[in-house]
């Protein structure tokens, strides 16, 4: 196992009705802004529970921010920051509302010229906004991570910070019954695919890390079509095990003292960034053609994967990890996603501009090894068509 520091301190408030522990984790004397996506909070009641939490504080409101959120969006907040001298942040909603609330909180105290360098340059974040959260949609598990992805004028980075980590999370699985299926899917695409960048790498020992790994992926997978399915959808232990499952795959645990790779998240990036495909769909694409083109090099978790997560039981490796790869192409098929370029429009004509972006945003030895050049790029492109 590699040295590790692992430090987790976001509060996690777990379950039904928690959302009015607002009013007590927020210090009374704090300025908050509260922020959100599209206004769908306002139709399922969560927006209502929380201005009933916020009643003896002072706050004020900034909505709008997208799905991958968007710079200039994000940008907008900083006025109401300055004339109201806000001090806290409170994000409701989904991933791309906490991450636009993270850029938020870092660009209020930026000490640079231009806050757009935090993602063009990766310029050090030194002081920040407080930050809590409610979730609404579980998938990026940015309620307890200090990592970020914002988009501007077609270009989507991220950018990472301790300092950033919500102080506190409110995980209702109630508030997930108003989820669209596409959302469902999405969520439980992208906690999938953010174990899978953690443990799909090389062995180093790390046989906590890898366990733990291992049954969230069976959960995800387990538990995924359930709230899909019309008879399932709404059993809150189902959603519960699901919005437990996206915290814990990217709060820093399974990742501590192991190799990542997340080569899938930088070429889903591009896609997302050129082609507004939703980023989950982008992970569901790339994933597959990324395990057949690198399944040398991760040919020893492969099989374990093959073994532990699934259950196969052959003899022959290669007849192992090829039925790994098809079985997890098919969870991604009862999800509801693609699993090829061609289902969303891209095609062998599109490959040159992707990879240029990679090369432009210096996205040129990405994976566990940093073996993967341009030239794999193209490979798994053309694999994944």
């Amino acid at each position: 196992m590699l040295n590790f520091t692992f430090h987790s301190p976001t509060k996690i408030h777990f379950g039904e009705d928690q959302i009015n522990v607002i009013a007590d984790e927020i210090p009374a004397d704090a300025k908050v802004l509260l922020v959100y996506g599209g206004g769908s909070i306002k139709s399922n009641g969560v927006y209502d529970q929380v201005v009933d939490a916020l009643t003896d504080h002072t706050w004020f409101e900034f909505s709008g921010i997208e799905p991958n959120p968007s710079y200039d969006t994000l940008m907008k907040a900083q006025d109401i920051i300055q004339q109201q001298g806000i001090n806290y942040l409170l994000a409701v909603g989904g991933g791309s509302v906490i991450d636009g609330a993270k850029f938020i909180s870092a660009a209020a105290l930026f000490e640079g010229d231009d806050p757009w360098d935090i993602l063009i340059k990766q310029a050090p974040v030194k002081n920040v906004l407080p930050i809590g959260a409610v979730l609404t949609l579980p998938a990026t598990g940015s309620e307890s991570n200090g990592n970020s992805v914002v988009t501007r004028n077609g270009t989507k980075l991220p950018f990472s910070s301790g300092l950033l980590r919500p102080q506190f999370a409110v995980l209702d699985p109630k508030v997930t019954l108003s989820l669209s299926d596409r959302q469902i899917s999405n969520g439980v695409v992208d906690a999938f695919v953010h174990v899978i960048e953690q443990y799909l790498t090389y062995s180093v020992n790390g046989k906590v890390q890898d366990r733990f790994a291992e049954g969230l992926l069976q959960t995800l997978i387990e538990e995924g079509p359930k709230a899909l399915n019309a008879e399932t959808k709404d059993d809150l232990a189902i959603r519960g095990n699901i919005m437990w499952s996206a915290t814990m795959a990217l709060n820093g645990l399974i990742g501590a003292g192991v190799p990542q790779d997340w080569s899938t998240h930088m070429i889903g990036h591009e896609l997302t960034g050129g082609f507004g495909i939703d980023h989950a769909r982008t992970l569901s694409i790339v994933l597959p053609a990324i395990m057949k083109v690198k399944r040398t090099e991760k040919h020893e978790k492969l099989v374990q994967f093959a073994e532990r997560v699934w259950q196969l039981t052959d003899s022959d490796d290669t007849v192992k990890t090829d039925k790994a790869i098809a079985l997890t192409e098919d969870f991604f098929k009862r999800m509801d996603v693609p699993t090829r370029l061609s289902e969303v429009g891209i095609t062998q004509d599109n490959v040159d501009g992707i990879l240029e972006k990679l090369q432009q945003h210096g996205m040129t030895a990405l994976g566990e090894h940093g073996d993967i050049s341009i030239d794999v790029s193209r490979k798994i492109l053309e694999q994944a068509l």
